[in-house]
């Protein structure tokens, strides 16, 4: 992440590590690539959140591939307790699904779901 992508947020340190596939245009996703640093909508059990995106080993993702990247949020109250390895998400622009996500690794020990 570099220093542009964290003053949009609070907290500049990664909460969660993801892989993310990117729909091709034909899949109904966007009609062009995605940049490190990006803002899609991070949405799951029904509501949208900000989370900035810092790809990892790379600064572009092409339609059709999956990214691993590191998501940090820009309002983590509202994520403590409710997030797990494994837990599927979308990366949505507007109502449109752009993306589908899976949570691979949380890095903020308070966001794991208590079970």
């Amino acid at each position: 992440m570099n220093a542009n992508q964290l003053n949009r947020f609070t907290n500049p340190i990664p909460e969660l590590r993801a892989n993310i596939y990117y729909l091709l245009e034909k899949e109904g996703g966007r009609k062009t690539s995605v940049r490190n640093g990006y803002r899609g909508q991070f949405h799951y059990d029904g509501k949208d959140w900000d989370a900035c995106q810092a790809f990892i080993d790379k600064e572009i993702c092409l339609l059709g591939e999956t990214v691993d990247c590191y998501l940090t949020t820009a309002s983590p109250h509202f994520h403590i307790r409710k997030l797990y390895v494994g837990k599927e998400f979308e990366v949505r622009e507007g109502t449109r699904i752009v993306g589908i996500g899976i949570i691979t690794e949380i890095l903020r020990p308070d966001f794991c779901l208590e079970q």
